[in-house]
């Protein structure tokens, strides 16, 4: 499974119309081509980042719908009043512990380790933090996208509600640490971002 991810930086008086515009028009498109299993929103509000992403079945469906995708991702982008960052990744790991209710938030977490050890990486994540994971206030799911030729990563853990990930934050810092040491990668970035929409249909791969 893959899936390419859209940053921008979005104006704060366009942040309602651009989670508008993904929900009614972008999911809608996207969902309709094929390979496509679903899209997701993050939003932050004080830093006024946001992230969609979309998941896909195969490299080469992700790859094949670069073109359509195009015209759809620019026009985000000017709804959202923000320049557009594409990435794409592997999707490495996925666990759901329950279904995401409405109010829940994430924390995201960019890591980067040496190429070379990524597999490493990935199979601490998968054997070890999924499951330390699992015990935070409010844990709902929680995914790792992996770049391998560039040894980047981003954890993505969902929760309840934004009261649940304040109350887990000093715990889930510890975890991260102690998570960094064993595995080599290095903390690059970290932010809180409330779940605007959330429609992936990818399979458990824990």
């Amino acid at each position: 499974m893959y899936a390419r991810s859209t940053t921008i930086q979005a104006r704060p008086s366009a942040i309602d119309a651009g989670i508008a515009h993904v929900r009614d028009e972008v999911m809608p498109a996207l969902t309709g081509i094929p390979g496509c299993v679903g899209l997701s929103l993050m939003v932050d509000r004080l830093s006024c980042r946001c992230i969609a992403t979309s998941a896909w079945d195969s490299a080469e469906a992700m790859h094949g719908s670069a073109s359509h995708v195009d015209a759809i991702r620019n026009r985000v982008a000017e709804v959202f009043g923000g320049s557009p960052k594409v990435e794409e990744w592997e999707i490495a790991a996925l666990h759901r512990a329950h279904t995401t209710p409405q109010g829940a938030c994430v924390r995201a977490i960019w890591l980067k380790t040496d190429p070379d050890r990524i597999d490493m990486a990935v199979e601490a994540y998968r054997s070890q933090f999924l499951s330390e994971m699992e015990t935070l206030d409010g844990f709902c799911s929680a995914s790792l996208l992996i770049n391998r030729s560039s040894g980047r990563a981003v954890s993505s853990a969902t929760y309840d509600s934004a009261e649940a990930m304040l109350r887990n934050r000093d715990q889930a810092a510890s975890l991260r640490a102690d998570a960094s040491r064993r595995s080599g990668a290095e903390l690059i970035d970290g932010v809180e971002f409330e779940l605007a929409l959330a429609h992936l249909r990818v399979p458990e791969m824990a």
